[in-house]
């Protein structure tokens, strides 16, 4: 007989039944999914601009929105892509700036190949921004547009302010690293990863690898986030996932999101050198030393106003790592938004949606 006080302890048995119960229902559940359901960066836009595979599209506006703001340009980076914006429906910062009247455009690298890997941000910066900037420019009828900078592509805004200041007429940067030595002043040791990570590279190492490849692999980058939280890399696909496949829209959710994380382009090898050993690693960028062109990039030079928004608990881009923007630019204009939650959480959580777009919209709107 069992005592009346025995402590109720789990049955394995019956906790085996109960999960293999629950990941046939999920394989079942994943495959009456069709791909078109699980679509990212669907948010309707018409190309107005192409040169080689860098295109400039122009989102379209929504049914009874009146366009309240001037032209905003989004960039986004090489690593990842730019759908991390407009992931789905009710988690788009894109669909969410369109419902409030932005005039919004967006640039999308493309995916290098080989053929691409002598390509430097130089290029990426002062050819490729300056033309998108240009197109824009002449078919909103303005001389200057605002630049919405995500992560890398914030960096790509920020060095394209700092040396075409006449042509930006606002700055907002989001989970943007600007000092890339950040981690080294954060108390919070969770931060910071792809810092260490990258410091703790040979410049020869680099470079032979972007040799042997002609770039840095999209894989490579996508193996290096995933070993930052490796629990959580062991434990999604058979816990999460199982989980998730008992609500569709969670299960959608959660594809979804796997679909952008897969979905990482190769960094042209000329462009990974100047990210990977002037940027992070040597800091050239508030050493004052990067250069575009032959000449030395002055964050003093960007004079209009700013916008940063932060992550509070990002473990990719440390907040000192952006928050040390304030102490280089030459604006008087400058504004923080800093937001609880990780790097990406700032675009996908449901929490996040409103204060990211209500945040940028409302500083927009009192700027003219």
């Amino acid at each position: 007989m069992t005592p009346d006080n025995a402590p109720n302890l789990p049955n394995p048995m019956a906790e085996s039944l109960e999960f293999y119960t629950k990941l046939a229902k999920s394989a079942q559940a994943i495959s009456e999914i069709d791909d078109d359901e699980i679509d990212v960066g669907a948010t309707p836009k018409t190309l107005i601009h192409q040169d080689g595979k860098v295109t400039l599209h122009k989102y379209n506006r929504l049914e009874g929105v009146e366009v309240q703001t001037g032209p905003v340009l989004i960039v986004y980076g090489l690593i990842g892509r730019y759908t991390m914006a407009d992931l789905q429906e009710d988690r788009s910062l894109v669909r969410n700036l369109l419902a409030r009247g932005v005039d919004l455009y967006v640039v999308d690298w493309g995916n290098p190949s080989r053929t691409d890997r002598y390509t430097t941000l130089d290029d990426y910066v002062g050819w490729f921004m300056d033309d998108c900037v240009d197109v824009i420019c002449e078919q909103a009828g303005v001389d200057k547009v605002s630049l919405l900078g995500i992560c890398e592509g914030g960096v790509f805004s920020t060095l394209y302010a700092a040396t075409h200041p006449e042509k930006v007429k606002n700055l907002i940067l989001t989970i943007t690293p600007i000092d890339f030595q950040g981690d080294l002043e954060d108390a919070d040791e969770t931060h910071g990863f792809l810092n260490l990570w990258t410091r703790n590279l040979e410049d020869e190492d680099i470079e032979r690898m972007i040799q042997a490849f002609g770039n840095l692999p999209g894989e490579i980058m996508a193996s290096v986030f995933q070993m930052m939280t490796p629990i959580r890399t062991l434990t999604k696909y058979n816990l999460d996932l199982v989980e998730a496949a008992s609500n569709e829209k969670k299960l959608l959710n959660f594809l979804r999101m796997e679909r952008w994380l897969a979905d990482r382009p190769h960094h042209p090898g000329a462009a990974a050198l100047q990210w990977l050993i002037e940027l992070y690693k040597e800091n050239q960028l508030i050493r004052g030393t990067f250069e575009l062109f032959g000449e030395r990039v002055n964050l003093a030079d960007i004079t209009m106003p700013v916008l940063n928004v932060y992550a509070l608990q990002d473990h990719i881009i440390p907040p000192p790592s952006s928050q040390a923007l304030e102490k280089y630019v030459g604006t008087s204009d400058y504004t923080e938004i800093a937001l609880p939650g990780g790097h990406v959480g700032v675009y996908v959580s449901s929490k996040s949606q409103g204060i990211v777009s209500d945040g940028v919209f409302d500083w927009l709107k009192k700027r003219g």
